[in-house]
């Protein structure tokens, strides 16, 4: 079965989980729930992880950044941030460019 752009764009917007950066460590961190971040984790940067993959490439379009996923394929808890095979192939295919796509940012809270 073939995946297409539409397929991995539609497991982007699939995924769980909550990143935040963490100020001490100078790095990024991945929760399942906004109240599990550390006091020095801001409210204003904790973003769903389906918003954190796309990166803005100017003022309507998003990329489907690679160095984003990675971050959380290197977390090893994919059924948990429900990581799928369209994702995974996106990741290893760096011979094709970043799949760009004219998109809204949700950041609304979660149901």
């Amino acid at each position: 079965m073939a995946i297409s752009s539409q397929d991995i764009c539609n497991a982007a917007d699939q995924l769980k989980g909550f990143v935040g950066y963490h100020g001490k460590r100078a790095t990024h961190i991945v929760r399942f729930s906004e109240d599990s971040f550390g006091m020095d984790v801001a409210d204003e940067s904790i973003t769903p992880c389906s918003e954190f993959v796309w990166r803005p490439e100017g003022e309507r379009r998003m990329a489907l950044c690679r160095e984003r996923l990675a971050l959380l394929f290197g977390q090893h808890v994919d059924d948990r941030l429900n990581i799928g095979e369209p994702l995974r192939l996106y990741l290893k295919r760096t011979d094709l460019p970043e799949i760009i796509a004219e998109r809204s940012v949700s950041l609304g809270k979660p149901a």
